[in-house]
């Protein structure tokens, strides 16, 4: 699966990157960053977590 986030709804309010810092990273300007669109069987339970989580649904996974 991948990730897609819409950058338009994101609040950038790290809640994701608590679920899943191995996925997303607030940068420096606290603009949302990700270090892969790919799901892999170590990160999806946190991607999914980090998914529900996002107060703005601005994260979603998408079946390839």
């Amino acid at each position: 699966m991948k990730i897609k986030v819409d950058f338009d709804l994101c609040e950038a309010n790290g809640l994701c990157e608590a679920m899943a810092p191995e996925v997303f990273e607030l940068d420096d300007d606290d603009f949302l960053q990700l270090s892969t669109e790919e799901t892999t069987d170590e990160n999806i339970d946190n991607v999914r977590r980090a998914v529900a989580a996002c107060p703005r649904a601005a994260i979603t996974l998408v079946e390839e």
